[in-house]
C-alpha cells in the first residue's frame, strides 16, 4: 500500500522484517526453552514441560490464569492497521487455549523521531481489538529503539479441567482450520487488493472460533493457532505431542487472494526456510510447490487449528471452519498430500 491515512508515512520502511515473520526459527528455539529450569509448582498446570500456546497457573479450583505475550515490528504500512493485527495476534493465544481475554499490557518501542500521531492510532486499534476480543488494555511500557516494535502481554482466564492444548489429537479426527492461509504471501506478492483482504482477516480476533469449539466441549481433542512457524510447523507440534500423524489434504487448503498466485511466482518470505528446517525430518510432501509454500508461509493473526471428532466437525464447517486434514495412527509427523 503507498500511503496510509497519515500521509505517505510507510511502516515498513521503518523494519527489515514485520509481523510473525519476525519470529526466532522454531528449532533454535526449542533448544534455548529447553534450557530453562523446569518449574516444580503444582499450580502451574501449563508451562515450559512442554511449552504450549500460553501459559497457566491455577488460581482456584474452578478459576485459572492464562498468560502469554506477542509482539513484532510492522509488517503493513498503516499505523492502524498495525496496531490492530498485532493485537488481534497477541490475543490469539489465550483463545487458543480455550480462555477468554480478561486484560492486556501494551508491549511497544519507537525510534525517538517516530511520529507521535502514528503512535497514538497504533495504542488506540490495539485498545479496541482487546475491547473486540472481551478485555481491557491496563498498561504498559515504551522504549526506544530504531525500528518500530508493539504487541501485547494479555492474560485471561478458563476452568482448569477445561484448558484447550496441542496435545490430545486422535486417530480418526478431522483437522479444522478458521481462516484462510497465506498472509506472508499475500503481503509480498499479491495485489492492493489480494492484501487489504488479508490486512482485514489477520484484523479479525479469534474469539468467536474459540466460544464454538469451547462449547463443544470433550469433541474438541486438540487446539492451537498457526502463527509464525506455519500450518506445517503448528501442525507438527500438535502431531509430536499427540503422538500422531496429521495428515493435511492440499486440495482442502483455503488461502487468501493472491496467496496461490504468489507462490506459483516464486514468492517466499524469510520465514519459510526456518520453517522448513524445523520439520525437515517429520514432513513428507507429494503435494505441488505451492501447496508446500502455503503450509511453510509464516501467517500472523492466524487461525485456530483444531483436532475435533467427525460428527463435531460436519457442524464446524457451517460455523466458519474449513477442513484442512485428518488424524492417522503412525509415526508422529505431518504427511502433505
Amino acid at each position: 500500500m503507498t500511503s496510509t491515512a497519515f500521509g505517505h508515512l510507510r511502516l515498513t520502511e521503518w523494519t527489515s522484517c514485520g509481523g510473525c515473520a519476525a519470529k526466532w526459527g522454531a528449532s533454535l528455539l526449542a533448544d534455548l526453552v529447553a534450557d530453562f529450569p523446569v518449574s516444580h509448582d503444582p499450580s502451574l498446570v501449563v508451562g515450559l514441560a512442554p511449552f504450549d500456546d500460553a501459559a497457566v497457573y491455577r488460581v482456584s479450583d474452578d478459576v485459572a490464569m492464562v498468560s502469554t505475550t506477542d509482539f513484532f515490528p510492522p509488517l503493513v504500512d498503516d499505523p492502524s492497521d498495525f496496531g490492530a493485527i498485532a493485537a488481534a495476534n497477541a490475543c490469539s493465544d489465550v483463545f487458543a487455549m480455550g480462555a477468554r481475554v480478561v486484560m492486556a499490557i501494551n508491549v511497544a518501542a519507537f525510534p525517538e523521531h517516530f511520529p507521535r500521531e502514528a503512535i497514538a492510532a497504533i495504542f488506540a486499534a490495539g485498545a479496541a481489538v482487546v475491547a473486540e476480543a472481551g478485555g481491557t488494555v491496563a498498561g504498559g511500557h515504551t522504549i526506544r529503539n530504531p525500528e518500530p516494535i508493539y504487541g501485547l502481554a494479555v492474560q485471561g482466564v478458563v476452568h482448569p479441567d477445561r484448558v484447550l492444548r496441542k496435545s490430545g489429537a486422535q486417530p480418526g479426527d478431522v483437522v479444522l482450520l478458521s481462516k484462510p492461509l497465506g498472509t506472508g504471501l499475500t503481503l509480498a506478492g499479491g495485489t492492493d487488493g489480494d492484501r487489504a483482504a488479508a490486512i482485514d482477516g489477520m484484523k479479525r480476533v479469534n474469539r468467536a472460533a474459540s466460544e464454538v469449539l469451547v462449547a463443544a466441549g470433550a469433541d474438541v481433542h486438540a487446539v492451537t493457532d498457526v502463527t509464525g512457524y506455519g500450518l506445517a510447523g503448528h501442525g507438527w507440534e500438535v502431531a509430536d505431542r499427540s503422538g500422531v500423524r496429521l495428515v493435511i489434504e492440499s486440495e482442502q487448503l483455503v488461502a487468501y487472494p493472491g496467496a496461490r498466485e504468489a507462490a506459483a511466482s516464486g514468492v517466499r518470505t524469510g520465514g519459510d526456510p526456518r520453517n522448513r528446517d524445523y520439520v525437515a525430518n517429520n514432513f513428507q510432501s507429494s503435494a505441488t510447490d505451492v501447496a508446500e509454500a502455503l503450509c511453510f508461509d509464516p501467517q500472523t493473526s492466524g487461525g485456530l487449528l483444531a483436532a475435533v471428532s467427525p460428527e463435531l466437525a460436519s457442524d464446524l464447517l457451517s460455523q466458519g471452519f474449513w477442513r484442512v486434514g485428518n488424524i492417522e495412527r503412525g509415526d508422529r509427523g505431518v504427511v502433505l498430500a
